[in-house]
């Protein structure tokens, strides 16, 4: 306030030296972020600069969006240094007047002059604010508008959906899973609905995986090259949880097929004389039911851990926990939703090994010779 003593006030603030550094600073990280958007953008176009079994491993680790994104970040800098020297100009302009009348405040031989000069000061300071708020406008347009920003939930939701659609439907089949064993519990028919649409994106899922090169790698290097780490781990634990998933939609189908084919040929062979279609009714019935009773008759198949652990316990109380465990199955799936976390992931990947061993393999075995039995010739 002692530079403007005769005025009582500073009517145009600012260091015009700091914010000229700011611009260059940003003038600086702008060209250097052009510079990398160019030579990114060669990269993943193939440039016949870099090729080989690197180049190809580096093109492939880059995500496609990132030379958009800092082409994008260089032109919102470069915009914001250009908007920034503007500033600066202005800055020194006001700064120059509000020197001039500080000088003419000081000088002031009557009441009248003063309170003219400082009349003029404070159209200044309100010209000053003003010229600062459209300043600050124009940089907040231009970050809206160009500078890259991290998705919303449901942007990062459907991100991770869309890059791996095979998780994504193993986890679809986690969650319906224990949806369904909730229902099950108060209104077995909905229950039994919900599960078999689970079981079958299980499968889905499992076909996925399977055929997915870089799925079938994590797990071969990890027998081949003794690579046993964390990828290893979640493809293992996710190969078993799919192939749990999947028994009661398979063992649906196939008893289902093995009873429609029955009552297919007793028809057929009661009416030789009539078409082919005379078995197809009955076919489709006894597919129906068979399939539908196979399938309930799995769902109430406890996993082995449980039943001996809660031997002395009610049959509901031993219900309960079977839909607890199938709980955190939905609750890793869920996670894997979340803001990527190591640690997160990591923890649930421990948590879907440790039900498996427990729960899903010991279950799966115990359901799969249920299924030969009503299978078998």
């Amino acid at each position: 306030m002692a530079e403007h003593a005769a005025l009582g006030f500073d009517p145009a603030p600012g260091n015009p030296a700091a914010v000229l550094a700011l611009t260059r600073e940003l003038g600086t990280s702008s060209k250097s972020l052009g510079e990398a958007s160019r030579v990114v953008t060669d990269l993943v176009s193939h440039s016949s600069s870099w090729q080989g079994e690197a180049a190809t491993a580096f093109r492939a680790s880059l995500s496609r969006d990132l030379p958009r994104y800092l082409a994008s970040a260089h032109t919102s800098l470069a915009e914001a240094a250009r908007r920034l020297t503007g500033w600066h100009d202005t800055l020194v302009a006001h700064r120059e007047l509000a020197a001039r009348y500080e000088t003419q405040a000081a000088a002031a031989k009557t009441p009248e002059a003063l309170s003219d000069v400082r009349r003029l000061a404070r159209e200044l300071a309100a010209e000053h604010a003003a010229a600062a708020r459209r300043v600050a406008a124009t940089l907040n347009a231009a970050t809206d508008k160009l500078a890259p920003k991290e998705p919303g939930l449901l942007a990062s939701i459907w991100h991770k959906i869309t890059e791996d659609p095979a998780d994504a439907l193993s986890n679809a089949s986690a969650i319906l899973g224990a949806i369904g064993a909730g229902v099950a519990l108060f209104f077995p028919p909905a229950g039994l609905a919900i599960m078999l649409v689970g079981s079958g994106l299980s499968l889905a899922a499992l076909a996925m995986h399977v055929s997915d090169a870089k799925f079938r790698k994590s797990l071969t290097d990890g027998f081949t090259k003794g690579q046993f780490d964390a990828d290893f781990w979640k493809s293992s634990v996710t190969l078993l949880g799919d192939t749990a998933g999947s028994v009661p939609g398979v063992a649906a189908i196939a008893s289902g097929a093995k009873a429609g084919t029955a009552a297919a040929r007793a028809a057929m062979a009661a009416a030789p004389e009539a078409s082919a279609l005379t078995g197809l009714a009955p076919g489709t019935t006894a597919f129906r039911q068979a399939a539908w009773s196979t399938s309930d008759d799995l769902r109430q198949i406890e996993s082995p851990l449980t039943g001996w652990a809660m031997r002395s316990s009610e049959q509901s109380t031993r219900n309960k926990v079977g839909v607890a465990v199938a709980g955190t199955g939905a609750v890793t799936a869920l996670l894997d939703y979340a803001p990527d976390n190591e640690t997160v992931e990591h923890s649930s990947t421990a948590v879907d090994g440790t039900r498996g061993v427990l729960d899903d393999a010991p279950t799966t075995i115990k359901k799969s010779g249920h299924v030969w039995s009503v299978l078998r010739p």
